[in-house]
């Protein structure tokens, strides 16, 4: 039985997709849902899994290629035929070579080409892909690493088939590389880009002391997770206040449509998450009904998605507020940038002891800023400060999430 390899069906919004790289070629035995290739738009990377055990037979499109919705990439075969291809794919013979690494197997040929040009085997990289697939980044990380006594060659341009040349120039040990970004790259440039040319966006800055927060985590962690399996976390707290904050302040909830507003009746809010392809924000839908075993789950559940490249296009649609943390990279204080058509996006940051006084009396307690960015067309200066101002009193005093007062 012959069955054709077809690119995922796309959503309106998204016009075309580049084929990223092959994990098998022509000839390979496929077991049913093993990935065969992957596929990337601008929000995310999809994986079209074998539908049955078989044996790879054609690919009609290369990486770097670009494809549409339901496109044909390629054929594979099943039973009897597949069996006799894989038998005789499988065969020894006189002049073949032993076969390669699975990671360097998988490994994209414009990577291959520059390891080799580079004098670098499969086990001189750690690969950073996943099951060890080796990246551009993983070879170029290796070249760095060698030593100086040796200096590498300068790699020859790359080309594929629908990406610009990539051109490396090098010199001595100053080596410079232009490579072509990334649809998922791209389109957060686009995006951020139009993010600051068409919205009157503002920020305004508080500071949360962290202490009673901290405190009750630090004293109901253990019973909360053992009790739900998941850990307790700064952030679902951040999020339940967000979503009583939200319902308070309909506006910081709301988008522009044309020459309309859009007020949600809904609080789905967007949690920035750092992948190896870029920064992407799943969605937690009807935070407002959720709890914080709930929230935590969810927040878990997407980070493991984004480091196994498994987000998919439902995870990213829509949103209605975004809340990212540079603090866990150490940011202490930044602007985030609006995520269109959404009104606000709120920004935490790392938490540092610092001098304050309370009651008239310098203390040290650890403390956060925290910075609202919003588009001005919709929020005005009063219901920025004061939503803000609302989120750091439910968080310093926790108490009043439970309550709802």
């Amino acid at each position: 039985m012959s069955s054709e390899i077809l690119t995922p069906v796309l959503p309106e919004s998204v016009a075309d997709a580049t084929v990223v790289a092959w994990s098998k070629k022509p000839g390979d035995a496929v077991k049913q849902d093993e990935v065969l290739v992957e596929i990337e738009t601008d929000k995310v990377v999809l994986e079209v899994p074998a539908p049955f055990d078989g044996v790879l037979t054609e690919i009609l499109e290369d990486a770097g290629a670009t494809v549409t919705s339901s496109q044909l990439l390629g054929r594979m075969e099943a039973g009897a035929v597949a069996a006799k291809l894989a038998e005789a794919a499988s065969a020894p013979k006189a002049e073949e070579a032993p076969a390669a690494p699975v990671a360097e197997a998988q490994t994209a040929p414009a990577v291959r080409k520059m390891m080799a040009e580079n004098d670098l085997a499969a086990a001189d990289v750690q690969g950073s892909g996943k099951q060890g697939r080796i990246l551009k980044e993983d070879v170029q990380a290796a070249v760095a690493a060698k030593p100086e006594s040796k200096p590498a060659a300068a790699p020859a341009p790359v080309a594929s088939a629908s990406a610009p040349k990539m051109e490396v120039a090098a010199s001595g040990s100053r080596m410079e590389q232009r490579v072509p970004m990334t649809r998922l790259r791209a389109r957060i440039a686009e995006r951020l880009l139009h993010a600051k040319s068409s919205t009157a966006m503002l920020t305004t800055f508080n500071e949360i002391d962290m202490k009673p927060l901290m405190d009750l985590r630090n004293q109901y962690k253990d019973q909360f997770e053992k009790k739900h399996k998941a850990k307790l976390g700064f952030m679902s707290l951040f999020v339940k206040a967000a979503a009583t904050a939200l319902q308070r302040f309909p506006e910081i909830n709301a988008s522009i449509d044309g020459n309309d507003i859009v007020y949600h009746g809904y609080c789905d809010i967007g949690i920035a998450v750092s992948s190896d392809r870029g920064l992407v924000v799943p969605i937690l839908r009807n935070t407002e009904n959720m709890g914080l075993a709930d929230i935590e789950s969810g927040i878990a559940g997407y980070a493991a998605k984004a480091r196994e490249g498994k987000l998919d296009m439902n995870d990213l649609s829509g949103g209605t507020f975004t809340i990212t943390n540079g603090g866990v990279f150490g940011s202490l204080l930044s602007t985030p940038i609006l995520n269109p058509p959404q009104s606000a996006i709120l920004g935490m940051h790392s938490i540092q002891k610092r001098p304050v006084v309370v009651n008239d009396e310098i203390v040290i307690r650890p403390m956060m800023y925290v910075a609202l960015s919003y588009d001005h067309r919709i929020v005005d200066g009063q219901g920025a400060v004061t939503f803000l101002k609302t989120i750091k009193e439910l968080v310093e005093n926790p108490v009043r999430l439970v309550l709802d007062v």
